[in-house]
């Protein structure tokens, strides 16, 4: 495996890879458990979406500079930092370690507009009730995890020689 972080090439394929399937995932539980994401959960894809063609792009323009892919990962980093700092705050939110936003806390003070009546069927997901969990962590928690996990392989692979 420590030969996997000396190729910038193939540090910036593994964390697109893992950008997409984190993705799928997202959308699996979206579109097939039935799990609404709030605004949270969009705002922590967004790292994700800018890091699968990001790393892929490394991993092709890698070949020929290596030293340019190397740079690279610091950005793919820096975007997976960012996306587990959002995941760490929405797992605090669930927990109820600190407020989270008003627009999907449940503390958003009522409107009298006639577009409020019209979307009083639509539900948007609550930011501090987390919708599923496994071994007590929610998906923002293993969110974070994940985005821990990849600015550290984008660190390493960074930071290694060739």
């Amino acid at each position: 495996m420590t030969h996997l972080f000396r190729s910038p090439v193939l540090v910036a394929l593994f964390v697109a890879l893992a950008a997409a399937a984190t993705l799928a995932a997202a959308w699996f539980f979206q579109l097939v458990v039935g799990l609404a994401p709030c605004p949270l959960c969009l705002d922590q894809r967004l790292p994700y979406y800018t890091a699968v063609p990001v790393g892929l792009l490394l991993a092709f323009v890698g070949r020929s500079r290596p030293d340019l892919a190397r740079y690279g990962l610091w950005l793919l980093a820096a975007l997976m930092a960012v996306d587990a700092g959002i995941a760490i705050y929405h797992a605090g939110v669930e927990w109820q370690f600190w407020p989270g936003p008003t627009t999907c806390t449940g503390s958003t003070p009522p409107m009298v507009t006639d577009i409020m009546s019209a979307l009083k069927t639509t539900r948007v997901p609550r930011c501090d009730e987390a919708a599923w969990r496994l071994f007590g962590i929610s998906m923002a928690g293993w969110n974070a995890v994940i985005a821990l996990g990849l600015t550290g392989i984008s660190l390493k692979g960074a930071l290694a020689r060739r």
